[in-house]
């Protein structure tokens, strides 16, 4: 069965979290580990998640928790009969930039969150949260993706309830401040381990080993 989910989370736009991901899926799939990279866009494709992407197709913008939380179960069923040993997952669990744009207040994403960790179960899991300034990461990412990509990114903000003030770079900044606090509260409650790694005077390189040596204390990678 699936023994261990890996989620990588970032606390801003062009923190590396994808990047790590990348980096910590082929560094475990060489322990010899069945290991399934869940990438960010898969989340549109993967049948578990059919629902969401349906649900967010019809013109809402938004998934109900109840599919989250179903989808994230099927998910993980899915994984076991398929023999996965760890799951790394690419901005999924715990969900809660999502449900802040959406609109949900912190009771009812910290009800989500205990509703998604009885749908995990008994799989251990480990949340690899990676922080940096918002303004620092938000230029990078701008730096990455190209100019028009700040114009899609407060494009896209713009019209969910949660993010409806989010309206230039420091504005979203300042949102991203207040989401990245209310994310390590949240994750506080849960019985999940967490790792919080703070890349501002990391690169790619040291941010991977040092996520794979706290890793290594957490986790049996013997294949079974």
């Amino acid at each position: 069965m699936t023994r261990h989910l890996i989620a990588v989370v970032g606390n801003s736009p062009g923190v590396g979290k994808s990047t790590l991901c990348h980096s910590l899926a082929a560094w475990m799939a060489n322990t010899g580990a069945t290991v399934d990279h869940f990438r960010e866009a898969d989340i549109l494709t993967r049948p578990a998640f059919r629902p969401v992407a349906a649900e967010f197709a019809d013109g809402n913008n938004s998934v109900r928790p109840e599919t989250l939380i179903e989808s994230t179960r099927a998910s993980i069923a899915e994984s076991r009969a398929a023999g996965i040993d760890v799951l790394v997952t690419d901005a999924l669990l715990p969900f809660i930039p999502s449900l802040v744009a959406w609109g949900h207040d912190e009771p009812s994403i910290a009800h989500v969150l205990r509703e998604l960790t009885t749908a995990v179960e008994p799989t251990q899991v480990t949340v690899v949260y990676v922080h940096d300034d918002p303004s620092t990461a938000l230029h990078r990412a701008i730096t990455r993706e190209g100019p028009d990509w700040e114009h899609w990114y407060l494009t896209r903000l713009a019209p969910s309830p949660g993010t409806r003030s989010v309206h230039d770079l420091p504005s979203a900044a300042t949102h991203l401040r207040h989401e990245a606090a209310l994310t390590l509260r949240l994750l506080a409650t849960t019985p999940w381990h967490v790792i919080t790694v703070d890349v501002a005077d990391l690169d790619a390189s040291a941010t991977a080993d040092h996520v794979r040596h706290q890793l290594t204390g957490l986790i049996d990678f013997t294949p079974h």
